[in-house]
């Protein structure tokens, strides 16, 4: 195939236009290469999609594609694409986030549950809108792209080259020292990951036999209880837990899910299904997915190789771990019997 990557420079892109070019296909970046550029053997078309729709005009003159694969979270390079783009090509996807989703407290919920309205056009793009900028997107793909569209809604994606720094970070926790660390009591709830090598494969794949629709790229559930202590067995740590009820850990300085002092997969009340949607269609659609154990293992190796005591994006500083367990044991303390 002559494949079409808008992006193939950062992880997840990046690893669908490596596949790619193993698989032999023939494979074009349109990136600015600002971060880093795309693998070796793919053609690399220089454009910033910042500037509108000049920076498609490389791509537009190249004749048709088989596949277009976008990764895009601003709704008008989007729509630019699109318009430069689908009419020719044989099939479009985009990687959109079950982040469009208006409700995520229902655990298992399906591709039909009901989506945030798509945000509206001269809006800032912020992260407090991620999940409405997606939704434009996936309106914009529809309505451009149509019946060859597939909708890829990606859950939490993991693996090696990771740089959000959420699902490595308990790992490389108990990996970095004996020092106690800090848990959310939250044994049951689930974690949910896709190793980003998984899902480029079953997006080439999807490309390749023309699946279309929406369907959730998300892996297989799993306790949090299990994932820490997986975590601490790959490490081979004995290091002491000190687990706090998520109230007070929030009113000590904990954020969840991710950013700076946060306790990463630690979600907030009334989200108990958003790491726990199904993946039944997409699995019938021909996604594979490996054990989260082989993902988590390889994310503590590339910790490991980037350094455990680097600066993180997501987790708690050493330093705010420490004042928060020695709050939590005084606290403990100062209560009678």
């Amino acid at each position: 195939m002559r494949i079409l990557v808008l992006g193939g420079t950062v992880f997840l892109s990046a690893e669908i236009a490596r596949q790619a070019l193993v698989a032999g296909h023939d494979v074009t970046c349109l990136a600015r290469g600002t971060a880093s550029a795309p693998p070796d053997g793919a053609t690399w078309l220089r454009a910033d999609r910042s500037q509108g729709k000049a920076a498609y005009e490389g791509a537009a003159g190249s004749g048709a594609w088989d596949a277009v694969v976008d990764v895009s979270r601003d709704p008008d390079q989007a729509r630019e694409a699109l318009e430069a783009l689908a009419g020719p090509a044989r099939h479009w996807t985009f990687i959109s986030s079950c982040s469009v989703y208006a409700d995520h407290s229902v655990a298992g919920a399906a591709e039909d549950a009901q989506l945030l309205p798509p945000l509206a056009p001269g809006t800032e793009l912020t992260m407090d809108n991620y999940g409405e900028a997606k939704s434009a997107i996936e309106q914009w793909t529809r309505e451009l792209a149509g019946d060859k569209a597939h909708l890829c809604r990606a859950g939490l994606i993991g693996g090696p080259g990771d740089g959000s720094d959420r699902y490595g970070y308990w790992p490389a926790r108990f990996a970095r020292d004996d020092d106690p660390v800090l848990v959310p009591d939250i044994p049951a709830d689930a974690t949910q990951i896709i190793d980003v090598r998984d899902l480029a494969a079953w997006i080439l794949t999807a490309a390749e036999i023309g699946t279309t629709g929406a369907l959730n790229a998300v892996g297989e559930p799993a306790p949090f209880a299990a994932y820490l202590e997986e975590s601490r067995q790959l490490a081979d740590a004995d290091s002491e837990a000190v687990v706090a009820l998520g109230d007070w850990l929030a009113s000590h300085g904990a954020n969840y899910w991710a950013g700076p002092d946060s306790l990463p997969l630690w979600l907030p009340p009334g989200h108990e299904g958003f790491t726990a949607r199904s993946n039944d269609a997409a699995r019938a659609a021909g996604l594979r997915i490996r054990p989260w154990m082989d993902t988590l293992r390889d994310t503590l190796e590339d910790e490991r190789r980037r350094g455990l005591g680097r600066e993180r994006k997501a987790g708690m500083s050493p330093e705010t771990e420490r004042r928060i367990v020695a709050e939590y044991r005084a606290e403990a303390s100062a209560v009678p019997g």
